[in-house]
């Protein structure tokens, strides 16, 4: 064990790497309870039966595709980092796809075994460095702060923070309300454990506001802790049954936007966590064809468990942080979430107001790459600011991204650089236009 995942290369030991794992899956707790509430929309009223997906299978599933996309990456890629169902595209998956769009679960799910199909296929292949040097530097970063305002707006929406306006369209919620204070104090509850550097500050975030919430009645006690592992049979193999309807122009779009989140997710955050881990060679990801293939392997898996996208997580760095070096870490967290499936109960607190501190402070992180963003120049500003501006206006990641899309080679036609601009991007603003005019 100890020569496989070379720990004396590392400079590491099974004690560091156990505590490792421990705090990465500490880290990124939260899913196990945010994936369910999210694909489930249980925060959305007045919806037909079967909208949202089977809360207890989705947490049977998150559970399952965390571990074995975990698993995956420690043995295959020997990288410390975990995977689970990812934030950002699971509120693309249930918002946009399933609620704006009206396209059924069963077909979303088939569009994220899809998109992981691509994924593999391209990670085998040298066309993913082609993808990712087509699209430019500050769209990516744009559709990454784009994500986080929409995963934002959608936690203060379910929780009565922000509510709908006739005069204004939205407007603050009522402060007196008992599950919109439960909200604001779970998101200073969060911001002060951060802010004092505590590993897992957004799962125990969410375990203070759900113990405040009890205390004070706005949330029934769960009548047990631990009990046996729900069904997973309401979401398994549902992608696969369904992937006869993915063949029209919507899922097209669909499926291009679920595989480029999670390219460049994937991407950014191999490469941030392994060079905080001090594993680049020469400004290089070594075993990258490998770490890719764990990842859109644990796509493909999820999809056939019931979940939306498994994708690597940037919480990993946690882990990192306490000495974390090896694929053990990752193989630990994947021990982990395997014990999570008898806890099961504690779904019945995780409600929106437990949940929206958790997805406004992942907002405000993945908003952080604003910052990056050449705004100087407005070629880049113009079609920056639209990407990351209509999604939470129009409720949609796809429709931002598209618009973004669209107008960067508008733009650096009329700048004089329309060299610059690869023709793939000249093809998908074509794309993204059709698809305006047709849908």
């Amino acid at each position: 064990m100890k020569k496989y995942f070379q720990f004396e290369e590392l400079g590491t030991n099974f004690r560091t790497e156990i505590i490792a794992g421990v705090t990465t899956f500490l880290s990124m707790a939260y899913i196990l309870f945010v994936n369910p509430s999210i694909l489930s929309l249980s925060g959305v009223e007045g919806l037909p039966s079967g909208t949202g997906m089977d809360e207890g299978a989705v947490f049977v599933a998150t559970a399952l595709a965390a571990a074995i996309g975990s698993f995956l990456m420690g043995v295959l890629a020997k990288y410390p980092i975990a995977l689970a169902p990812g934030m950002g595209i699971n509120a693309f998956f249930a918002y946009t796809v399933v609620l704006t769009m009206g396209i059924p679960w069963e077909t979303a799910l088939a569009g994220t075994l899809t998109s992981g199909i691509i994924f593999v296929l391209l990670s085998a292949s040298g066309i993913r460095e082609a993808i990712i040097n087509a699209i430019p530097k500050d769209l990516k970063l744009a559709v990454g702060a784009g994500i986080g305002l929409f995963i934002a707006f959608v936690g203060m929406q379910g929780s009565g923070l922000i509510v709908s306006n006739e005069s204004t369209l939205v407007a603050l919620g009522d402060l007196k309300d008992g599950n919109v204070l439960l909200t604001v104090f779970g998101l200073f509850m969060t911001v002060l454990l951060v802010m004092k550097k505590v590993h897992g500050a957004v799962f125990y975030g969410m375990v203070v506001t759900a113990v405040l919430g009890i205390v004070t009645g706005l949330i029934d006690m769960p009548t047990r802790i631990v009990s046996s592992i729900p069904s997973i049979e309401p979401t398994f193999g549902v992608a696969a049954m369904n992937l006869g309807n993915v063949f029209t122009g919507q899922m097209l779009v669909v499926i291009l936007t679920m595989f480029f989140i999670d390219f460049f997710d994937t991407a950014g955050t191999l490469m941030a966590v392994a060079n905080q881990a001090g594993l680049m060679e020469e400004n290089k990801l070594p075993r990258a064809g490998r770490a890719l293939l764990a990842d859109s392997t644990a796509t493909i898996i999820g999809a056939l468990l019931g979940t939306s996208t498994t994708t690597s997580y940037v919480e990993s760095s946690a882990g990192v942080a306490v000495g974390g070096r090896s694929g053990f870490t990752a193989v630990v967290a994947a021990v982990c979430f395997l014990f999570s499936l008898f806890f099961s109960p504690l779904l019945s607190v995780v409600t929106s107001a437990v949940t929206a501190p958790a997805l406004i402070f992942v907002g405000i992180l993945m908003a952080s790459s604003l910052r990056n963003i050449e705004w100087e120049r407005l070629e880049i500003a113009i079609p920056a600011f639209f990407t990351v501006i209509m999604m939470p206006l129009t409720y949609s990641i796809a429709t931002g991204y598209a618009i973004g899309f669209i107008f960067y080679p508008f733009g650096m036609v009329l700048a004089g650089r329309k060299k610059e601009v690869h023709p793939i991007m000249y093809g998908l603003a074509v794309v993204f236009a059709l698809y305006f005019i047709f849908t």
